[in-house]
């Protein structure tokens, strides 16, 4: 993730066309694991919803990058 996204750019990047499996499979476990947040948490079904990494998103990216290398 680069910054604050829409759900419909993160599921582009990842190459998902379906919404219900992108959410179920991707987004919530990835908010439910506190890895990423939304940007107006008191409404998740805001047309102007983003989603940005949280702290312990960003060390499991590092942490991930420096595995690869």
């Amino acid at each position: 993730m680069h910054g604050e996204m829409k759900r419909t750019e993160i599921q582009g990047i990842l190459g998902l066309r379906h919404e219900d499996y992108f959410r179920g499979a991707y987004l919530v476990p990835a908010l439910d694991a506190g890895l990423i947040e939304m940007t107006i948490p008191g409404k998740p079904n805001s047309r102007l919803q983003k989603y940005h990494l949280t702290p312990k998103g960003a060390a499991l990216l590092t942490a991930l990058r420096q595995a690869d290398e």
